[in-house]
């Protein structure tokens, strides 16, 4: 049997590349399995004393000592702590600064027009941290809900080990993944600094604004007032919590179809419009002018706003 030479050495090429990107896949592997469950707990590693930890924590999620939000826009503050994002002046003012320059150098690049590529900068220096901000929220919130169920069920465990309610609180915090570990860790941390059951859950909750996290926190006041057994109640709020997740996936395979369509008739107007500027930059300038096609480029504009709205509102059920 002949062997080519040539395709033999490009078998024992691609051999050895595969080897050596699994033996460096391991080696990242195994170093991530060593490093902290959540970033709580890689925190609590470089800080001395707990309440260096608590007010470090809290700086992380853009509060202050007394646990407020340091940015005066209350929207902003909302969408800023529910994202997770660490807060980091100095690394913010690089990204902004960078989609600023981004902005400013695509917007001078396709049109050659200095107030499209100012609108560009400022669009994409304001709009690409905010879009990054409620699409990191999204996924956060969306991670609650799959790790809640699994975090009660660390605290029942605990309970029913005779364990009491903070310590329980902890425990989640040093064996679950970010984001639930983190948030009940420092629950946990603020418990053991002073404040009460009732207070470091509902801190939870207004860090989280997330509606799973809202029903396990007003049943742990609910229980706290009015006693009863919270094993219990945390094993069937485990599975009402499942439940919801599941009936969010099924809506979500159902509205597939039309996010997809919504996806595609907005994207492609403007893949389309910026593709013939690119390839052929003069094809709009003669018409551009024209009173008529300004006029008509805005209805349609307008149009694909409102088809867009028309169609967020047919896909967007809540339970």
């Amino acid at each position: 049997m002949h062997v080519d030479p040539r395709l033999a050495f490009l078998v024992l090429i691609f051999a050895a590349g595969f080897s050596m990107a699994q033996a460096v896949w391991g080696v990242v592997g195994a170093r991530q399995a060593k490093r902290a469950v959540n970033r709580r707990l890689a925190t609590a590693e470089r800080t001395g004393s707990l309440g260096e930890l608590v007010l470090e924590l809290r700086k992380q999620r853009g509060l202050n000592e007394d646990g407020k939000s340091v940015f005066s826009w209350n929207w902003l503050a909302d969408l800023v702590i529910r994202s997770g994002v660490r807060v980091d002046p100095r690394r913010w003012a690089l990204a902004i600064g960078g989609a600023v320059l981004a902005g400013g150098v695509a917007g001078l690049v396709l049109t050659h027009n200095p107030l499209v590529a100012l609108a560009g900068a400022v669009f994409l220096g304001i709009g690409g941290p905010l879009g990054y901000l409620k699409f990191t929220a999204g996924r956060r919130a969306s991670a609650l809900s799959v790790q809640l169920p699994n975090a009660l069920e660390v605290m029942v465990r605990s309970l029913e080990a005779g364990h009491p309610i903070p310590t329980a609180i902890s425990l989640v915090g040093r064996e679950l993944p970010d984001p639930v570990g983190s948030e009940f860790g420092m629950a946990a941390d603020e418990i053991a600094y002073g404040a009460t059951l009732e207070q470091a859950v509902a801190r939870i909750a207004d860090r989280c604004r997330q509606a799973d996290v809202d029903l396990f926190a007003a049943s742990i006041r609910l229980q706290e007032k009015a006693g009863g057994n919270l094993t219990g109640l945390l094993k069937m709020l485990a599975h009402t919590i499942r439940e919801r997740t599941k009936m969010r996936l099924k809506i979500r395979a159902a509205s597939s179809e039309g996010r997809v369509s919504a996806y595609i008739l907005t994207g492609a107007p403007i893949v389309c419009f910026v593709f013939i500027n690119v390839v052929q930059p003069h094809y709009y300038s003669d018409l551009l002018h024209a009173r008529f096609i300004q006029i008509g480029l805005g209805c349609l504009v307008t149009l694909l706003v409102v088809g867009n709205l028309v169609m967020r509102k047919m896909i967007d059920m809540r339970i």
